[in-house]
């Protein structure tokens, strides 16, 4: 699981600071089953699932550690959209800010209820939040808050990386446990044997199990005769289906009319 930094201790919000006591009750408190946290941008949720202000992913888990100055981080571990990481791809809206709910559901703790990815941290930054904080309800910001009483953090750069976590080690391979097997082989005492003697054990049993699982792959393999059996039979089919198309093509679409024999041209009046 991949970690990012979304928020440190002491970043200015609203002329309020962002306490280490609130970032660590975000990260033991959050739950996406009580609350989820969905990506949105620049703050703004749209209606629409198809519009620029639709959901860009969602918050998983969250989590803090120290930084190298001390300070508590919050870290997220996101599950992007990929309309977020075409985003991240082309470098845009690189910074997040948080919507903290400082007193979520009556608890009296903090809670992430929202992340928003921006390309313009001025805009959501230490000015424009203390301007909207003595703004009182004519913020620009007040209508894209759940609640009055939240905030929104200062957009900090986030190095987002959504490539693939390499797979993880799944210890030495057969022939390393070999080769290690025979390097620290000793047989100058019986307990040195008796140890050897075990590990050749374990390690033939993995013989064992690698070549009964190739056996079993190749048994439920076709045969070369099965093989052959189904090339003849669809060799048979497809000189069956060109003849058919064949005689298709050369056959009338229409069944065409009976000739004309014409008259003595005699006029038939029916009185």
């Amino acid at each position: 699981m991949k970690w990012f930094r979304i928020a440190t201790e002491g970043a200015t919000t609203d002329g309020r600071n962002i306490s280490a006591a609130w970032l660590q009750q975000m990260a033991d408190n959050f739950d996406p089953d009580t609350y989820g946290c969905r990506i949105n941008l620049e703050h703004m949720r749209g209606m629409l699932p198809d519009g620029p202000f639709k959901s860009y992913g969602d918050v998983t888990a969250l989590k803090t550690e120290k930084g190298e100055d001390g300070k508590l981080q919050l870290l997220a571990a996101i599950d992007p959209t990929d309309d977020l990481k075409a985003l991240n791809d082309k470098r845009q809206k690189v910074y997040t800010s948080m919507e903290v709910d400082p007193n979520f559901a009556d608890t009296g703790e903090a809670y992430l209820v929202g992340l928003a990815v921006t390309d313009s941290p001025a805009s959501l930054g230490t000015q424009m939040l203390q301007f909207a904080a003595g703004a009182g309800s004519e913020s620009p910001l007040a209508g894209r808050k759940q609640r009055p009483d939240n905030l929104f953090t200062a957009a900090i750069e986030t190095e987002f990386d959504f490539t693939a976590e390499p797979p993880t080690d799944s210890g030495p391979s057969l022939t390393e446990r070999v080769k290690a097997l025979f390097r620290k082989h000793d047989a100058k005492s019986e307990a040195g044997f008796a140890a050897f003697r075990e590990e050749l054990e374990q390690t033939l049993g993995l013989f064992v199990e690698k070549h009964q699982a190739l056996a079993d792959d190749l048994n439920a393999r076709p045969s070369a005769t099965d093989f052959n059996d189904l090339k003849a039979a669809h060799d048979t089919l497809q000189t069956r289906f060109d003849e058919l198309f064949q005689r298709l093509d050369n056959t009338p679409r229409h069944t065409p009319r009976q000739r004309a024999t014409g008259d003595d041209g005699a006029i038939v009046t029916d009185c």
